[in-house]
């Protein structure tokens, strides 16, 4: 039995951090429908690559969700969302402050359809502040968090990152753990609540231990200016053929040990030693012993040492890798034509209860008349 097939969740949200986080939801039981204009629907239907005529980004930040198409700007819509917040008394949405109240189905008019209403808010920069009505990206968000200050090289600045962490990590998992908290809430109070998600708080708040170096230390991180973000020899290191090792033998048995496998024992001393200052004359010692074999070569040597290297490898590899496998990070889901897809996923095992894979994203409308006939309403 799924751990949150108990709550019911209005879903009002488009592109990927408000998806990503009602599908975590989803997979847990939880039924979520999800609200899509019929004119203008979510953006990840167009996003490619497409699996025939569908989406694989829309197919899986939409698994097991049912789809609503309603037009909230129509006569008769709001009424339709006051009826549905009866039972369906988790909302997320992810437009800008004050939008859903021009559509009537804010907060305050849903609240006083069902008292018990959790609402979670996803917003760029949240329903206050001067900020709170600016458009915003991940990488803007990061920017303004501090996080790219210290996050790329000296000599080029600051990169993008492959994943959207303010995104997933800043908006997703802390509308996750604030929905989850608020249940818990009602439970035990009868109480609803809004919980507002700022993308931009999120990001700020997984700086928080780099900011500690302005906080406690007085000086803000640079490029490269701690142990973590380039500053030491916890690094990556490309190898003969042109990929990357990834260093992460911090503590002096771990470096001891990865000392001993590039035949350079003579550097354990100075790397338990330096200081950052004298980092990168021991990198360039790194580098040159690492160009000298193949990414292979490397995964030979180490794989059976415990040393905290590991190569980087593509989404492909890391797919089809023993880890990947072992822990079912990769699942097939069905497409309702009897055929599958396949996606990465729930990351979280738990010992009595599972994930379930139901579909994948549905077609727009796909359940509007099944959801609608709950009410009285009939297909005209």
């Amino acid at each position: 039995m799924p751990p949150l097939q108990s709550l019911k969740i209005l879903d009002f949200t488009t592109l990927l951090p408000g998806p990503f986080a009602t599908m975590f939801l989803a997979d847990l039981g939880a039924d979520v429908i999800h609200v899509e204009a019929p004119h203008r629907p979510d953006l990840t239907r167009l996003v490619p690559p497409f699996d025939g005529d569908v989406s694989g980004w829309h197919a899986l930040l939409n698994r097991n969700k049912r789809s609503l198409a309603l037009d909230l700007k129509a006569e008769g819509a709001a009424d339709i969302i006051k009826q549905l917040v009866q039972e369906y008394d988790i909302v997320v949405e992810q437009f800008r402050p004050g939008v859903m109240d021009k559509l009537g189905v804010g907060y305050e008019a849903l609240r006083a359809a069902n008292p018990r209403l959790i609402y979670c808010a996803i917003t760029g920069y949240g329903q206050t502040g001067p900020y709170r009505d600016r458009a915003g990206h991940d990488n803007n968000y990061l920017a303004l968090a501090g996080v790219m200050s210290h996050t790329g090289r000296p000599s080029t600045g600051p990169l993008p990152l492959g994943v959207q962490v303010a995104d997933v990590g800043g908006g997703s998992y802390n509308a996750l753990v604030g929905i989850l908290a608020a249940v818990i809430h009602r439970q035990t109070t009868g109480e609803g609540q809004l919980v507002d998600v700022s993308m931009f708080d999120g990001a700020v708040a997984w700086g928080a231990t780099a900011a500690t170096d302005y906080f406690v230390g007085g000086e803000d991180p640079t490029y490269a200016s701690q142990r973590l973000n380039g500053g030491s020899f916890y690094d990556f290191y490309q190898t003969s053929d042109g990929r990357y090792l990834s260093v992460g033998s911090l503590e002096p048995k771990f470096w001891q040990g990865f000392c001993h496998a590039i035949g350079r024992p003579d550097l354990i001393n100075a790397g338990l030693s330096l200081t950052l200052d004298g980092m990168p004359a021991l990198k360039e010692q790194i580098q040159h012993e690492i160009a000298q074999k193949t990414l292979a070569d490397w995964q030979a040597i180490f794989a059976p040492l415990d040393v905290c290297v590991e190569p980087v490898l593509t989404v492909s590899e890391t797919a089809a890798h023993p880890q990947t496998q072992a822990r079912g990070l990769v699942v097939d889901v069905p497409k309702g034509d009897g055929t599958t897809q396949q996606q990465i996923g729930h990351p979280i095992r738990f010992s009595a209860t599972a994930a379930e894979y139901r579909h994948i994203g549905a077609p727009l409308g796909a359940h509007t008349a099944e959801i609608l006939a709950r009410l009285g309403i009939n297909n005209e």
